[in-house]
């Protein structure tokens, strides 16, 4: 795969454990859910990418958490759209 961020295809596979909770100290007593997904990461510029599957998905959505957070959070669309509105080193 062609990096979204710098287009290389400098990537490797790795394989993670993560847990994802709402965000804000409120949340934090509140149980997260355990993904252990593939992750690409970009050796080049760091970008790293991964989907959670179907499963994990729904127990996102139905969990009782807090689901809006505070403050606004670039997504991967936003960091990439400015990488490339970026002028590179050395131009």
């Amino acid at each position: 795969m062609i990096c979204p961020s710098c287009q290389s295809h400098n990537q490797a596979e790795f394989t993670a454990e993560m847990i994802v909770r709402s965000p804000g100290p409120e949340n934090l007593d509140k149980p997260g859910v355990w993904l252990f997904p593939k992750l690409s990461v970009c050796l080049d510029c760091g970008v790293s990418r991964f989907t959670v599957g179907k499963p994990r998905k729904l127990s996102l959505l139905t969990s009782d958490q807090k689901v809006e957070s505070p403050a606004p959070r670039e997504s991967f669309q936003d960091i990439t759209r400015s990488s490339q509105l970026a002028p590179q080193s050395g131009q």
